[in-house]
């Protein structure tokens, strides 16, 4: 039986309230076209310019804000939600995490995904990217059950790690949502074609929630959320600005793609 999924797409900010107030907008309209699985973008209630801006709004691991948002949400709208991803405290250290929550329906955290993969690169638009400087890297690749099919969290740069997603598939991934906030420089040319080549490689659903435009800080991101399904065509796709897209997910077409060509049984490591 086929769900609805929603990817998310903002122009988040330094203001969380701003933020959250915007998050809050969008997904009430998605849920009220029957999206029953939403994906927030990377950063979605707080997108911040410096170092010490991003050291200041770091959450409780527990009661966060941000956390706090999305299980009131959930729990009013009887839905899922992959929570974007989250500046979250290291306790005793002064960098933080970079955490997607994934929160069931009656408002449970189902799962803590730490992001593994930091984006530590120089791309040649006049900002230096050193994720590494305030969040410390996740160890470990998360899968979950749930009504959609077996979901495995990844976040932004962790899109380039095919392994990554080998791992989760191999747990029996059937999605894999993907919040992100990628450049301009690296989105246009990359953005698609990863997405892509990860649903066709895994047979999986790919939904892929991204930020979009300019933000604090000089950063400009490519925006062009997408859900990609398990044989590789971009089933809907945000146009430039705030918003969101929805398809369907149906987990007999993550059976029937494997069955066709059952690669996953194949490999020889």
């Amino acid at each position: 039986m086929a769900s609805l999924g929603a990817v998310i797409q903002m122009n988040s900010s330094p203001d969380r309230a701003a933020n959250l107030s915007v998050a809050e907008r969008l997904m009430e309209a998605a849920v009220g076209q029957g999206a029953r699985l939403l994906v927030l973008p990377e950063n979605f209630s707080f997108f911040g310019g410096s170092e010490e801006e991003k050291r200041a709004m770091r959450e409780d691991p527990a009661n966060g804000p941000s956390l706090t948002f999305l299980k009131s949400f959930a729990v009013r709208h009887r839905v899922w939600i992959s929570g974007g991803s989250i500046p979250v405290a290291d306790p005793g250290s002064s960098k933080s995490f970079n955490v997607c929550y994934l929160i069931d329906e009656v408002g449970e955290v189902r799962a803590r995904y730490d992001k593994i993969h930091l984006f530590d690169v120089d791309i040649g638009d006049g900002v230096r990217y050193r994720e590494s400087d305030y969040v410390r890297p996740g160890k470990k690749p998360v899968v979950v059950d749930s009504p959609f099919g077996r979901i495995g969290l990844t976040v932004c740069y962790d899109l380039r790690f095919p392994e990554l997603f080998r791992s989760l598939s191999a747990q029996n991934a059937e999605i894999f949502t993907l919040p992100a906030a990628f450049t301009v420089v690296t989105g246009r040319d990359h953005w698609e074609p990863l997405i892509k080549a990860r649903a066709i490689e895994n047979f999986a659903y790919v939904l892929a929630s991204a930020q979009w435009g300019q933000h604090a800080g000089g950063r400009q991101t490519h925006g062009r959320s997408m859900i990609v399904e398990p044989w590789g065509s971009v089933v809907a796709q945000c146009a430039d600005g705030v918003g969101y897209v929805l398809a369907s997910i149906e987990r007999e077409r993550v059976a029937r793609c494997r069955q066709r060509i059952p690669c996953l049984t194949h490999r020889r490591l």
